[in-house]
């Protein structure tokens, strides 16, 4: 969790604040994000997005979709590679199937927190094209937030400029010319379970609950 604490000293300006919220793209942004939410004493929620990858790379996005129906495409990736509309769409039904299970799996019933009006900090664990975050975007600005910001440890440059008209602020510690996969910048890059992301947002909540109980009422 040592990008999240990185991060949250850019961020320390959010700190205590009851109008923002974390929000994590799961699986790999929920570590990252818990730090910050922990460190800048702010509630974390997540943010489902889903990857839509190259048929044998799938590593590679081709687009994204979120929840609510939202969906990226990149239409370069797929006419430079032939990839038609119909594999699209059967990556698109299998990964909102997978996005759908995650719902249900990490909400256990809890309703999404309202982002109407807070400044919202969007948080992964690194970008390559993006799909994923511009995705998250499209998702987080239909609840009609004030402001929203991408935080991200690593993220190449030209990823970075594509995102600076589609959110208010972007945070990145990172940004390398010779960008090859978001591993590679970290000293240890374990893929985060299922349970990890669960465990994590009820110790998320535990804690908002706490900070809650100790707040005066005014």
């Amino acid at each position: 969790m040592e990008a999240g604490a990185l991060l949250a000293q850019r961020l320390v300006a959010y700190a205590g604040r009851d109008d923002v919220l974390v929000l994590a793209l799961p699986r790999g942004g929920v570590p990252v994000a818990f730090a910050v939410s922990q460190a800048l004493r702010l509630p974390l929620d997540v943010l489902l997005v889903r990857k839509l990858g190259v048929p044998g790379h799938e590593e590679y996005a081709m687009g994204a979709i979120a929840s609510g129906g939202w969906s990226v495409l990149h239409r370069d990736v797929l006419n430079s590679l032939g990839i038609t509309m119909a594999t699209v769409e059967q990556a698109t039904r299998r990964e909102t199937a997978e996005l759908a299970r995650r719902e249900r799996l990490y909400r256990a019933g809890r309703a999404p927190l309202d982002l109407q009006g807070r400044t919202l900090i969007l948080i992964d664990d690194g970008l390559a094209t993006g799909a994923s975050m511009q995705a998250a975007l499209q998702a987080a600005k239909a609840g009609k937030p004030a402001r929203v910001i991408v935080a991200i440890p690593v993220a190449p440059p030209d990823t970075c400029r594509s995102l600076r008209g589609q959110a208010d602020d972007i945070v990145c510690l990172q940004s390398p010319e010779l960008f090859q996969a978001v591993g590679q910048w970290y000293e240890h890059f374990d893929q985060t379970s299922d349970d990890e992301v669960i465990d994590l947002l009820a110790q998320a909540d535990r804690a908002q609950a706490a900070r809650a109980a100790k707040a005066p009422n005014l």
